[in-house]
C-alpha cells in the first residue's frame, strides 16, 4: 500500500468513527468513575441508575468492580442480577460498564470486575490471561451478587463480551447458578491463541508452546516475565493501523488505543499465558451448558466464525438463538449507538424472559 493509499484508509477509519457517533475520544480523566463510554454516569442521583465501585476478596486477591442498581432502587425489593464480563484487554470502565448501565436501566443489579491480574484488580504476575482464573473471576462475580442487598439469587444471569464471552461460556457449563447465558462478540481465546485468528496460525503450535514453556522457564530462573502483544497501544501510528489486516484488531487499537482507551486497558498478556491457554477451549463440554443460551455478533464481523462453531456444539440446551446484526463487525458492537441499541433491547427481551 502507497503512502497516498494509506492517507485514504486512515482518513476512511476517522469518517467511519465519526458517523457512529464518536465525535471526540472519551477521556476517562474527565468521569469521576473512570468511565469511558458514551452517555456514562458522573453522579449518582436519587431516583436513577447509580454505580457503586466495591472490592472484594477472591481466592486472595482484591477484585475491583462497580455494582450498577436500577432506578429507584430498594434493597427491600427483589431483583434478578446479570453479571457481565468484559473482553480480552478491557476493563470495566469499557464496553461491560456501557452493557451493565443499560441493562440496570432495564431494572436489573449488573456487575462488571476487572479480571484477576488485570486492571485495578490484583493478582501476580500482572497481564497474566489464564482461563481458569479468568472463569473463577465469573464465579467469583456471582459470589459476589449473589449477597448483595435485593438479589433474588434463583435469578441470576450472565453476559459475556468477547473474550468475557468465551470464558462465561466456560462458567455456565459448571455454574448452576446462572439461569441464561448470553454473549456478544465471543472469541474463543484458546482457539485463536493456539491456531491464529482466523485460523492463519496452525503450522506454528509447537513453535508458539515451545516459547510458552520457555517464558515459564524464564520466570522461574530470573525473574523476567516476558510479554507477548503490544502493551501500549495508543503508540500504534497511522501507518501501522493501515496496514493491520483484520477488522477486529485494527478497530480494536481505535477503540482501545483512541476513541476509548483507559490507562489500566492493555493488549498485553503474559507469554507463559499461553501454555494454558493453548491446551484449552471455550467449546469444550459445551453440551453442558443446559439453560436458555443467547449469542449475539456482527453480521460483519471477522471473528463471527466463533460464535458460530460455539451455537453449533452447544447441544446441551433447545433454547438457543443466534442473533446477528446487520452491518456491524466485532468492535463496533462495543459502542455504535444504532448497535448498541438493537444488542440491548435484545438483551432485555431475553433475560426478560429467563429470569421471571
Amino acid at each position: 500500500m502507497n503512502h497516498f493509499a494509506r492517507k485514504i484508509l486512515i482518513a476512511g477509519l476517522a469518517a467511519m468513527t465519526l458517523s457512529m457517533g464518536t465525535a471526540f475520544a472519551a477521556d476517562w480523566r474527565d468521569n469521576p468513575y473512570g468511565l469511558v463510554y458514551d452517555n456514562a454516569i458522573t453522579e449518582n442521583v436519587q431516583g436513577k441508575v447509580n454505580i457503586h465501585p466495591v472490592t472484594y476478596e477472591l481466592q486472595g486477591r482484591k477484585i475491583a468492580a462497580n455494582v450498577y442498581t436500577p432506578a429507584n432502587y430498594n434493597p427491600k425489593n427483589s431483583y434478578a442480577a446479570i453479571v457481565v464480563a468484559h473482553p480480552n484487554g478491557g476493563v470495566k470502565e469499557q464496553v461491560a460498564g456501557l452493557y451493565a448501565q443499560k441493562l440496570a436501566e432495564a431494572g436489573y443489579i449488573t456487575i462488571a470486575a476487572d479480571a484477576s491480574f488485570q486492571g485495578a484488580s490484583g493478582g501476580e504476575p500482572r497481564h497474566t490471561d489464564v482461563p481458569y482464573f479468568r472463569t473463577e473471576d465469573i464465579h467469583g462475580m456471582a459470589d459476589f451478587i449473589s449477597t448483595y442487598p435485593g438479589v433474588d439469587t434463583n435469578r441470576i444471569a450472565a453476559l459475556g463480551i468477547c473474550g468475557g464471552g468465551g470464558y462465561t461460556l466456560n462458567a455456565a457449563k459448571s455454574d448452576k447458578r446462572f439461569k441464561s447465558v448470553a454473549t456478544i462478540s465471543m472469541f474463543n481465546s484458546g482457539r485463536v491463541r493456539r491456531e491464529g485468528y482466523m485460523d492463519n496460525a496452525k503450522d506454528t503450535v509447537a513453535e508458539r508452546q515451545k516459547a510458552a514453556s520457555d517464558a515459564r522457564a524464564e520466570r522461574v530462573l530470573t525473574g523476567s516475565i516476558p510479554l507477548t502483544a503490544n502493551n501500549d497501544i495508543t503508540k500504534v501510528t497511522d501507518e501501522q493501523l493501515a496496514k493491520i489486516p483484520t477488522d477486529l484488531y485494527r478497530e480494536g487499537v481505535i477503540y482501545y488505543g483512541r476513541e476509548y482507551h483507559h490507562p489500566n486497558s492493555t493488549f498485553a498478556y503474559t507469554t507463559e499465558s499461553l501454555t494454558e491457554l493453548m491446551a484449552w477451549d471455550a467449546t469444550d463440554q459445551i453440551n453442558l451448558i443446559n439453560v436458555p443460551l443467547l449469542m449475539i455478533a456482527g453480521e460483519k464481523a471477522d471473528s463471527l466464525y466463533m460464535t458460530e462453531d460455539a451455537f453449533k456444539k452447544a447441544t446441551g440446551t433447545k433454547d438457543k438463538e443466534l442473533y446477528l446484526i446487520p452491518g456491524a463487525t466485532h468492535i463496533q458492537t462495543y459502542y455504535v449507538p444504532k448497535y448498541v441499541d438493537q444488542i440491548t433491547k435484545k438483551l432485555v427481551e431475553f433475560y426478560g424472559r429467563t429470569l421471571k
